[in-house]
């Protein structure tokens, strides 16, 4: 258990995943609030919008239409951030030169893709129940699946996976090998979405990007280090042993605002198992982790009875590397939530969070906390 007078004084606490401290000012939480308060929010939006880009039927930005479409909806995307093709980089700096050994570049490709979460511009993950995400779940899968190499040690597991037929192996077919996979949901304007149905993003690409090298580093160091044990595993049993922050778990995950956390009420999703990526879950555990998904999206919602905005993002195997890497890799999923004390007063990452290390106020306990006594239904059918 914490020691009770950390939520007292000013303290750094070490995150395992990422090699980095944090600062932790829990005094600084006591200070009076007079600012807005606000009444809950009610859902605006309509269950179909003839001018929405994603919704089925519509004419997208780029002039093609999507079909009538009645579950998830993947295509790629209409401004990708890296395509496929492009022309070829090959820098032209002279051997030992200044510029050779102190400004370095290099190409990267890859595909990005857009997926609906379903056919209704109104709901979001907090409105959906647990049967209404899984296709989502399965259709990241079949993603995933798509895009491993063969020569990955998940490729025996894709193969034997059992899902739902997909109507879109064309879509979803690479013409290359990638090397990485980062599937994504930002919801709300604050963290940047342009359209208000809600969709994630897939991107995959060539390179393994900063936050999952830093990660993977610290899983193969900590795998090296305990005789073949792994990182993840070995908190995700603490927390569920020690209660205090977590938010909820079910027989194959572990929900709770990590001890490191960042952002005032951030959570992540950690399976209780070694699972390497999305393609080692059977079915019952696909059924976990949706249920997860929805109960942290309306715990989420009902904070601040507001539409909760956050960056959520899957962590998990690369598509193409070693078996050192692939063993050690280790399935979760990060929510970074913005908000602080209310709807609209969010926690700004400034001054010596830029300049110095990450600073919370709030402890990960205290959050936690309430985020329990938030759970249950979504506070908008009560209204």
């Amino acid at each position: 258990m914490s020691e009770p007078i950390l939520n007292d004084i000013s303290h750094r606490r070490f995150n395992l995943l990422r090699g980095s401290w944090v600062l932790v000012s829990p005094h600084r939480n006591k200070r009076p609030w007079q600012g807005l308060q606000e009444s809950p929010s009610k859902t605006t939006l309509p269950e179909y919008d003839e001018k929405c880009y994603l919704c089925p039927g519509n004419t997208r930005a780029n002039g093609e239409q999507n079909p009538k479409f009645d579950r998830t909806f993947v295509f790629v995307n209409d401004y990708s951030a890296v395509k496929e093709d492009q022309e070829g980089y090959h820098p032209d700096r002279k051997e030992g030169s200044l510029a050779t050994r102190l400004l370095r570049a290099e190409a990267v490709t890859g595909k990005c893709y857009v997926i609906t979460f379903s056919p209704s511009h109104h709901l979001t993950l907090a409105d959906m129940t647990s049967a209404q995400i899984l296709p989502i779940i399965e259709t990241w899968t079949h993603i995933y699946a798509a895009h491993l190499s063969p020569q990955s040690p998940l490729a025996k597991a894709a193969k034997a996976l059992s899902l739902p037929p997909t109507s879109q192996e064309d879509v979803i077919k690479p013409s290359a090998q990638y090397r990485y996979m980062q599937i994504f949901e930002n919801k709300g304007t604050t963290m940047g979405c342009s359209n208000p149905h809600p969709h994630g993003q897939i991107w995959t690409t060539t390179s393994l990007p900063e936050e999952l090298s830093l990660e993977l580093g610290q899983l193969k160091k900590y795998r090296h280090e305990h005789e073949g044990s792994h990182l993840l595993l070995d908190y995700a049993d603490l927390e569920s042993k020690e209660k205090e922050r977590t938010v909820f778990e079910n027989a194959s995950f572990w929900a709770g605002v990590p001890y490191w956390a960042v952002w005032p009420f951030e959570v992540m999703i950690i399976s209780k198992q070694h699972k390497r990526a999305l393609v080692d879950f059977d079915s019952k555990e696909r059924n976990d982790l949706a249920e997860a998904i929805a109960e942290i999206t309306r715990t989420y919602d009902n904070l601040f009875e507001t539409q909760f905005p956050y960056s959520m993002g899957l962590h998990q195997a690369p598509l193409e590397g070693s078996e050192e890497e692939v063993e050690a890799s280790y399935f979760h999923i990060h929510f970074y939530p913005p908000l602080l004390r209310s709807a609209t007063v969010r926690k700004f990452q400034v001054g010596y969070e830029m300049l110095g290390e990450p600073q919370r106020d709030i402890t990960p306990e205290q959050a936690a906390e309430r985020l329990r006594k938030c759970a249950g239904e979504l506070y908008r059918k009560k209204l």
